[in-house]
């Protein structure tokens, strides 16, 4: 028997299409894995990647340039909301990035051979036939490349990249890079008419080593071009080639941030005259343009910027984008002690009267979305990607925003690099799905690897989640208010032991112990000394109780334990995530611990045939003359199979003693989670953590992002109704 139940979170995502009076806002509503356009003669687990991105001027089409397969890819996007694979043209080389003018394609091409002997060239590539059609040379190896608007000229930015091996990447390292020009003619370049323009002797840095990144023209023709690896930024006339001014990109001071990779989110340090080394530039009007202050191998100052184009700083983010991305579970703790969240690529066009300005966080997968005022940015919302964002193009024409994520983890995870689509219309911001908030010294109360989930036993709407050991010197109990939209972090009781954070944990379940306490259950691994425990806290967090699990249960131990706690009555139960040696591969235990006879004991629960990876446990909680469990597969993306909701009668959960036969109970499927994991127009996560019924009997999910760690750091919370 199947058991369908209405969410609430594909309820809202209805109402927000007909919200005739809301504010238009960005929504996810396709993620096209990049894998599909590899023909069907490769292996298919061949790596790819989607970094720079164009689209045809009818918005019909989006082109990519994809470095590891050495090949311009395409996504038809006639219907933005289920793209498909438009194939790839392979290109002697490896293709750095790509502009489209008419029914071509014009993408830079490293071709060198060494750093010391760099080399490139422009290729021309038809978009119907898919062939490359004329090629210029570059003298050296491209990076950015840009179209005037009036598509009159092109631009190059011709890096000749540093060996960041050598003398620990530091500048010079000859031979130099520079800015080249063509002329179009016919809607293709002209060769013959390029103008290679000397940007030597202009940086403080290096300057004898420009090293230009990033170009973009304005209406006037006039190309900005950040030298990244010099701190320095230039201004070209592009009709007469000549330099009109440049200036360095200048040192900020940044308070209230974390430098520390040290398993726990504090965002009380400071960096001082750090360089902002940018990236990505994008002009906003004739007379300013933006600048993404990614840093290279000294700085990156963790925001974004806006310069005029005479010299003057006109706005600096701080740490203003870096909390925004924190504050919704993005930030990437193991960059703490880098540089952060790493903006690094920018898009900036005008939907209907506003100018908005898109800022990507490699680090944290996410935009920023900003409304230019004409001084400082108005922040508006933020936008989930894949892994890794690169690049992104506006199609206004079409409401339609694209996002190239590089990162291809298919070795590792499984996880594949994506073209991540986003609608603007009226309605409700579908992400993020729920939110920290800024503690009294005005820093985020930063939050991620939510592994368990519980409910207030009073208080409608009032959950508690909890954190797991990738924030090991920071076990926290988050205060959830659920009613919210998104739902709200409102506190965070810190794990202590002695008065101090509470260590060798992994936190994985949660449960109120009826006296303003909890229950937690922690996952033991004996190889980092962790144990399988339950322990009991205070309302303050304090650990008052340690219950380490029996010997005789032990001796059959994984570094798969408990994945969830539930207290029914005087009893504990605890489900193990995966089967322990004494198991049959086929069913998990689900224990028992008495808390007041302190006597163990255990059922066994049947798992679900999987083809690929595993099938284990993630959750338990009781609920009326029921328990609640998630059982899920390991997988992502499209290998996603089993992501499902079970319950079993609190009637059969009669423990046997360990070491001995025990009974097999029944389970009944409630839910599958796999359409809820869809249907903010994502890739399917793997890990789904957590679940609860609160007391007006309103069912919640969440997922762990892992940290931001090899993940794009979602975390998707929502609701799945009344029960």
């Amino acid at each position: 028997m199947k058991i369908t139940v209405l969410g609430a979170l594909a309820a809202a995502l209805l109402g927000s299409t007909v919200a005739a009076s809301a504010d238009p806002v960005f929504n996810r509503i396709a993620s096209f894995p990049v894998n599909t356009n590899l023909p069907a003669d490769l292996d298919q687990k061949t790596e790819t990647s989607a970094e720079i991105i164009a689209a045809t001027a009818d918005g019909q089409m989006l082109v990519y340039s994809d470095s590891p397969l050495g090949a311009i890819g395409f996504v038809d996007i006639a219907d933005p909301a289920a793209p498909k694979p438009a194939g790839i043209v392979r290109v002697d080389g490896e293709p750095t990035s790509v502009t489209v003018l008419g029914g071509k394609v014009f993408a830079g091409v490293n071709t060198s051979e060494s750093y010391t002997a760099p080399s490139g060239n422009l290729a021309v590539i038809d978009i119907a036939s898919k062939t490359i059609e004329a090629s210029c040379d570059l003298g050296g190896q491209p990076d950015s490349v840009a179209l005037s608007p009036a598509g009159d000229l092109l631009a190059v930015a011709i890096e000749n990249e540093r060996d960041e091996d050598l003398n620990d990447g530091a500048l010079p390292q000859m031979p130099a890079g520079y800015l080249t020009l063509f002329k179009i003619n016919d809607g293709v370049p002209d060769c013959a008419s390029r103008q290679d323009i000397n940007l030597t002797g202009l940086a403080e840095i290096g300057p004898e080593d420009p090293e230009p990144e990033f170009v973009d023209f304005n209406s006037r023709n006039e190309i900005v071009v950040t030298l990244q690896e010099n701190n320095h930024l230039v201004v070209v006339d592009g009709n007469s080639g000549k330099v009109t001014a440049h200036f360095p990109a200048g040192t900020v001071d940044v308070d209230s941030v974390d430098t520390k990779r040290d398993g726990m989110l504090s965002f009380a340090d400071k960096i001082a005259g750090i360089a902002r080394e940018p990236d990505a530039v994008q002009w906003i009007d004739d007379d300013r343009f933006v600048i993404a202050n990614e840093g290279d191998y000294k700085g990156g100052s963790r925001g974004f910027s806006i310069f005029s184009k005479t010299g003057e700083l006109l706005f600096d983010s701080g740490s203003d984008f870096e909390h925004r991305v924190a504050l919704a579970g993005h930030f990437p703790d193991k960059r703490a002690n880098k540089k952060g969240v790493e903006p690094e690529g920018l898009e900036v066009k005008r939907f209907g009267e506003e100018m908005l300005i898109f800022v990507l966080s490699e680090r944290g997968s996410a935009v920023g979305v900003y409304r230019d005022t004409g001084a400082a940015p108005e922040f508006l919302q933020l936008l989930p990607t894949a892994l890794a964002p690169e690049g992104a193009v506006a199609i206004p024409g079409r409401n339609l925003l694209a996002v190239s994520n590089e990162a291809d983890l298919v070795e590792e995870s499984g996880l594949r690099s994506h073209v991540t689509i986003y609608s603007y219309a009226e309605g409700t911001a579908s992400y993020p799905m729920i939110v920290s908030k800024m503690d009294d010294a005005g820093r985020p109360v930063g939050f991620g690897a939510l592994s368990g989930l519980a409910a207030d036993p009073e208080v409608p709407g009032k959950l508690y989640a909890v954190n797991d050991s990738f924030y090991a010197l920071q076990p926290t109990i988050f205060e959830i208010d659920a009613t919210a939209h998104p739902a709200r972090i409102t506190g965070a009781i810190r794990v202590t032991r002695g008065g101090q954070p509470a260590q060798l944990l992994d936190l994985e379940g949660v449960a109120p112990d009826g006296k303003g306490g909890f229950w937690l259950a922690s996952e033991g691994n004996a190889a980092k000394l962790v144990p399988h425990a339950l322990y009991r806290v205070d309302g303050k967090g304090e650990i008052r109780e340690a219950v380490a699990f029996p010997a005789g249960l032990l001796a059959h131990e994984t570094r798969f334990g408990a994945e969830g706690v539930a207290m029914i009555g005087d009893t504990l139960w605890i489900a193990i995530q995966r089967p322990w040696k004494d198991d049959p591969k086929t069913a998990v235990k689900l224990l028992a611990y008495n808390t007041g006879s302190k006597e163990w004991g255990a059922v066994r629960y049947p798992l679900d045939p999987t083809e690929t990876g595993w099938v284990g446990l993630s959750e338990i909680v009781a609920y009326g003359d029921h328990v609640y469990i998630i059982e899920r597969d390991n997988q992502i993306g499209d290998n996603a199979k089993l992501k499902k909701l079970f319950r079993v009668p609190v009637s059969a959960l009669v423990p046997a003693p360990l070491g001995g036969d025990l009974p097999l109970v029944a389970k009944e499927e409630v839910r599958d989670f796999i359409p809820d994991l869809k249907a903010t127009g994502g890739y399917v996560v793997d890990k789904i953590e957590g679940f609860t019924v609160d007391a007006a009997g309103t069912g919640y999910a969440v997922t762990d992002n892992d940290g931001v760690d090899d993940s794009n750091g979602e975390t998707l919370f929502f609701s799945t109704g009344k029960m």
